[in-house]
């Protein structure tokens, strides 16, 4: 098991970097950080300096989506900072939540997703790929590799990643919700002729380090308000009591009425209220 850590990049970006660096020499192996572009600093940017002052951490955004950059760049950016410091990037993609709603857009549809997912993975590691009709290879590219990770919560997004993702983003730390996920992605993955074992399973939670309990949880407690707000698409698109959907899942929005993206993924948030206190998903705010 390897362990690492998602930090928000908010300013100033040397803090990002340091705790990068500790990281690493506290034996973390990944390192990740949030991708809203209006609500964060650009994390592509502070990507450099993190690999230039580290050796062996893997880093990458939890996570891009396939509609704030266009595919070409994506892969361009992450195969340039392999190129520069060893294939030591990882994809971290999804439909784009807060990216997309915060610019007043809708989230990206998994179809797109899942072709943006090979295009990007081919194209970063040199392969030729078909972009908006135009096939295209960037002729640089040598011995590139790019894993690409992928997010997902419902049924058709969690089949999605097992059978094209090299690996499953789980944001939420239930363990039967867990266990449920992990099988959806895995006997996708089988159904599609793949090896279930060979991807990586990256499960993700808040933690907060200190003596006082209450105030830990209080600490927490947002996240599963953000888990709430994905969550309440697939209740909008399945029912809150549907075979296809775990009624231990749609607990997380019950009482939820709307969300305030200027809180997204912040102790501080509103939405954190109305989480249920049943549920027992318990990541990391950068400390100020």
């Amino acid at each position: 098991m390897d362990f690492g850590l998602v930090l928000q990049t908010d300013p100033p970006a040397s803090a990002v970097v340091s705790l990068m660096k500790r990281a690493e020499r506290n034996g973390f192996r990944y390192g990740w950080t949030l991708d809203s572009a209006v609500l964060w600093q650009e994390p592509f940017v502070i990507y450099s300096q993190i690999l230039a002052n580290t050796q062996k951490l893997h880093i990458g955004p939890m996570v891009t989506n396939p509609g704030t950059r266009t595919w070409e760049v994506t892969a361009s950016t992450f195969a340039t900072l392999n190129d520069m410091y060893g294939n030591r990037t990882v994809c971290g993609i999804g439909r784009g939540d807060s990216a997309m709603r915060v610019a007043g857009r809708a989230p990206n549809t998994l179809a797109r997703l899942g072709e943006a997912i090979e295009v990007i993975r081919d194209l970063a590691e040199g392969r030729e790929a078909v972009v908006d009709g135009n096939p295209i290879r960037i002729p640089w590219i040598r011995d590139g590799k790019l894993p690409v990770w992928m997010a997902a919560y419902g049924p058709k997004a969690l089949a999605l990643a097992g059978q094209k993702a090299d690996g499953f983003i789980l944001q939420l730390a239930d363990l039967y919700l867990t266990e449920w996920m992990v099988k959806s992605v895995r006997e996708a993955a089988a159904a599609a002729g793949r090896d279930p074992a060979s991807i990586t399973i990256c499960v993700a939670a808040p933690a907060y380090v200190g003596e006082d309990l209450a105030h830990a949880r209080d600490q927490c407690r947002w996240f599963g308000g953000m888990v709430g707000n994905h969550v309440a698409d697939l209740v909008g698109r399945y029912g809150e009591h549907s075979s296809l959907v775990p009624d231990e899942l749609t607990e997380y929005v019950k009482a939820r009425q709307g969300y305030d993206y200027s809180h997204h993924g912040r102790s501080s948030s509103t939405s954190a209220a109305p989480v249920s206190r049943r549920s027992r998903s318990t990541r990391l705010p950068r400390p100020r």
